[in-house]
């Protein structure tokens, strides 16, 4: 008699720990791998609602990027070449891929703040998926999950993928570059180190060297990982090399067999030329302090000692080194000051894992691709964030974005790697180590800015020593029975402070060009409100107006490219920036009197920005005495005074403290000798329709 049963036959021991397709429906309706991919769907859904809500409230973003995309939206000479203007007078300072990006999206919806900024936080949710899929293939889907959650609740990442400069599209070509190596490292394949090679090239052409630098970690890691001969994988890397230099060279080509006097000037250069700006301005001058191409050290200022500024504001002091919110040069910079609210939340978390993954990897193979993976984030971590310690030229504290997914990375490979050996001393005490770096830098964090949710720092840090103990007593049968709900609640410890800070940030409006993370400060940002005060310019809508009313090839010159691209946004036309972004050498009094007497340009702009001027109050646009200028904007004394234009022998503004910011004075003393000043707004007009020379 043969006995039959509805119960599943036995799982052979052979067989692979994977659920059968005829499996039971559980936890709900879906087995492991099903919940996994519900994750990572929800993980970019909600990526992109978080990037993507309401992100017009950054307006603008940087006006000077701004322009350039607006610029480029119609007109495809200044689209090529990145120009600020549709006069293609002068380009922004960096490579054109991110104005390429927001160009096209303007040309084909139309130039707006959605237009300009929507493909930036595509591409947030873009950069998640690809280091999701980079970390999967190594680690599983739990790891990559992680690793994805961790670099979209970074404060750096929300920041700048809701902004307009070009570190987004740089960072992404970086995450994929990173992913065509993982895919590469398994098969030793040539193809896909040879496609990292051509994401490289176009993180080039976001933001030159910057872009490179995670270069060193992927051709180290292949080079001793990848399953094939010494000889064989020197060879996929001079392929990628040339991949590289095919993807990137055909610009720069470009720029070197276009006529100069037919193309826009390259801003930053010394000399017109793009290799100059890679070497100089945009290359070794970075790093070593000398702010111009060719290596000219950044403009010294001192201003006068009675200059009061408008709103409390006072300059900051740096001595000559790192830039804006910077702090000081050194190991310990990334965890300081306003880096550490942008950066440093995971920073601890990510070197641990680094260490003990290697730790525990140590006696595997030359091709474990777990060790190198690591090696691949470690490297890139530990490469990139040396050069911004040590770095003495203009630093931004956002520049940290190029090290977030190096940091996310670390994060779910060591997190998964001790979870997967937490039957060992090393797994249960790693994780608790994990966890406790991740909580307790968190809570210092917090403590910085402790009238902010004060109640949050102790929440975390109660969740983290909770789970940190639970972990490590993880060998006690009745604590390892509830392991997942410690790890759960040492995720939570990890990333809490990092997604707190993460969330206050996205509703915030960042403008200019130095945007900072986290809530709203009440007494202000004094890095953004000095790069404001002499960046941009105020509301003029009288000026605005006459500009849009010119017909020539600009309606209007001002000294530097900030100042300009504040006025072409407001204008709608485009604006001669003289001196670029610092002090570029274009044009020359020559040049600029044959423009003048060429009628290519109508109108000279000096924006009054309360600084110490003397003379007579000059007529306004319409012939009537000019009118006092705001209380808010003082004289060199610190006095309301009336809107005043400067003598004709000096020129506005001319060999005053500010001269060292761009433009040039011998084309502002030249306007000044031969043209009538009149005062629009805040500003002081030259009209110059009618010179004939």
């Amino acid at each position: 008699m043969t006995v039959t049963s509805d119960a599943a036959p036995a799982t052979p021991p052979s067989a692979a720990p994977t659920e059968p397709a005829s499996a039971p429906p559980r936890r709900l309706g879906l087995s492991r791998r099903g919940w996994e991919r519900a994750g990572l769907v929800l993980l970019l859904a909600g990526t992109a609602v978080t990037y993507l809500w309401n992100i017009t409230v950054n307006g603008m973003g940087n006006q000077f990027y701004a322009a350039a995309a607006q610029a480029g939206s119609t007109n495809w000479e200044a689209l090529l070449f990145g120009s600020l203007d549709t006069g293609n007078f002068i380009t922004v300072d960096k490579p054109p891929l991110s104005q390429w990006v927001m160009g096209l999206s303007g040309q084909i919806f139309g130039f707006s703040s959605a237009s300009m900024l929507i493909p930036q936080a595509l591409m947030a949710v873009a950069a998640v998926a690809l280091l999701y899929g980079a970390i999967t293939r190594i680690a599983g889907r739990g790891a990559g999950l992680l690793a994805g959650t961790a670099l979209a609740l970074t404060p750096v990442a929300a920041l700048m993928f809701r902004f307009n400069n070009p570190d987004a599209v740089m960072v992404l070509a970086m995450t994929a570059a990173v992913y065509a190596t993982l895919r590469a490292l398994p098969k030793a394949s040539a193809k896909w180190i040879a496609l990292a090679g051509v994401a490289l090239g176009l993180a080039f052409l976001a933001k030159m060297l910057e872009g490179l630098m995670v270069l060193p970690a992927l051709g180290l890691a292949y080079l001793i990982v990848a399953p094939t001969t010494l000889g064989k994988r020197l060879l996929h890397l001079l392929g990628a090399a040339a991949a590289l230099t095919a993807a990137s060279g055909w610009y720069i080509l470009i720029t070197l067999i276009w006529p100069a006097d037919t193309r826009p000037y390259l801003a930053g250069s010394t000399d017109n030329n793009f290799m100059n700006l890679v070497l100089g301005y945009n290359g070794l001058a970075r790093i070593l302090g000398r702010n111009h191409g060719g290596g000219h050290a950044m403009p010294h200022f001192k201003p006068p000692a009675d200059l009061k500024l408008p709103d409390g504001l006072t300059l900051p002091h740096h001595g000559g080194h790192g830039g804006f919110g910077a702090g000081s040069v050194g190991l310990t910079r990334l965890f300081g000051g306003e880096l550490g609210f942008e950066i440093s939340w995971l920073l601890p978390v990510a070197l641990l894992a680094f260490v003990l993954v290697l730790v525990s990897r140590g006696r595997r193979p030359r091709t474990d691709l777990v060790r190198g993976a690591a090696l691949v984030f470690g490297l890139w971590l530990i490469v990139d964030g040396i050069v911004f310690s040590y770095m003495n030229g203009m630093f931004h504290a956002y520049y940290t974005l190029a090290i977030a997914p190096a940091i996310a990375g670390l994060v779910g490979l060591g997190v998964h790697e001790m979870w997967s050996i937490r039957d060992r001393r090393l797994g249960r005490f790693g994780l608790a180590a994990l966890v406790l770096a991740g909580g307790v830098w968190g809570f210092v964090l917090l403590q910085r800015n402790s009238s902010w949710l004060p109640w949050l720092r102790w929440v975390l840090l109660a969740v983290t020593v909770i789970a940190a103990v639970g972990l490590a007593l993880g060998s006690i049968a009745a604590v390892r029975r509830f392991s997942a709900v410690f790890l759960a609640l040492g995720v939570v410890g990890i990333l809490g402070g990092s997604a707190a800070y993460t969330f206050a940030t996205v509703p915030v409006s960042h403008t200019g060009g130095s945007p900072t993370v986290g809530p709203a400060r009440k007494d202000g940002d004094q890095f953004a409100a000095f790069a404001k005060f002499f960046g941009g310019s105020e509301s003029n809508p009288r000026l605005d107006a006459m500009l849009a009313a010119t017909h020539t090839k600009w309606s209007a010159a001002i000294d530097r490219s900030s100042p300009a691209a504040a006025l072409e946004l407001s204008s709608n036309t485009a604006v001669m920036a003289i001196g670029g972004f610092m002090d570029d050498p274009t044009p020359t009094l020559g040049q600029f009197i044959d423009y003048v007497k060429n009628h290519q340009v109508t109108y000279y702009v000096v924006e009054n920005r309360g600084l110490p001027t003397a003379g007579k109050p000059a007529d306004d646009a319409a012939g009537h005495p000019a009118q006092a200028t705001p209380a808010h904007r003082p004289t060199g004394h610190g006095k309301p005074a009336d809107a005043q234009a400067a003598p004709a022998h000096q020129g506005p503004a001319a060999g005053g403290w500010m001269s060292g910011f761009g433009g040039h004075t011998d084309i502002t003393n030249w306007v000044a000798a031969h043209f009538k000043p009149v005062t629009v707004g805040s500003a002081t007009v030259y009209d110059m329709s009618h010179y004939e020379g």
